[in-house]
């Protein structure tokens, strides 16, 4: 017994296209705030000249593959939650939704106790910014008919 896919080959591009587009500017947001969170305590060639070498620069460059990692994802969830509705509320839910997930998970819970705080409020706004960004990317795609919405 198979069972048939309601989904066209169709759909899977557009997929992989959305997955691609939001990956890729989520990489790119994620690898600037990166580069700005060693800004204080280098200058800004330091900064760029860290990304290159030893463990420093390995762990930037996890860091930002993980967000376009999670960009991705994100970008398929955001094409099949939002299809053709225009609903504001909807579109801000899965970006809310991704970037509590991603924020909570990121900060250490003693820390951010001692701290009042302040990491949870801004890793999770890092990822609004970070998701915010690949939705504004896909909604461009979508009225550039670049990709096409989940029918």
């Amino acid at each position: 017994m198979t069972i048939e896919s309601p989904f066209t080959d169709e759909d899977r591009v557009e997929s992989l296209k959305a997955a691609v587009l939001a990956g890729t500017a989520a990489g790119a947001i994620a690898a600037l705030l990166l580069l700005l969170h060693r800004m204080p305590f280098v200058s800004w060639g330091a900064a760029l000249r860290s990304i290159t070498a030893g463990l420093g620069g390995s762990t930037f460059w996890v860091s930002a593959a993980i967000a376009g990692l999670s960009g991705g994802l994100f970008g398929i969830t955001y094409r099949y939650a939002v299809r053709q509705d225009p609903n504001p509320q909807l579109k801000a839910g899965v970006v809310l939704a991704f970037s509590l997930v991603r924020g909570l998970a990121l900060v250490n819970v003693a820390a951010a106790v001692s701290l009042r705080g302040w990491p949870f409020a801004v890793e999770i706004a890092e990822s609004l910014l970070i998701f915010a960004t690949a939705a504004a990317s896909l909604e461009l795609a979508r009225q550039q008919n670049w990709i096409k919405p989940v029918k």
